[in-house]
């Protein structure tokens, strides 16, 4: 699993938290997406086999919203 964080443009309306959640839930490969509305941060954990991290900010920016930055990391699974 990875982890990535989006910073976003400014968030003006809890509906704009929503409508990211919704979106980047139903994306495949993604396990966990949390949208801070004060802090205009999208957090998503997701399998970099299925999805990229690039085809998530393409996910945001197709409902209007601007990806400022990324910061990404690497979970270490247990085998």
């Amino acid at each position: 699993m990875t982890n990535v964080t989006f910073l976003l443009e400014t968030l003006t309306c809890p509906s704009c938290m929503a409508k990211i959640e919704g979106a980047l839930r139903r994306t495949k490969g993604v396990e966990r997406a949390e949208v801070l509305f004060n802090a205009s941060k999208a957090k998503i954990t997701f399998e970099e086999s299925i999805v990229q991290s690039e085809d998530l900010k393409k996910i945001i920016e197709a409902l209007g919203f601007t990806v400022l930055g990324e910061k990404q990391k690497r979970q270490k699974g247990c085998f």
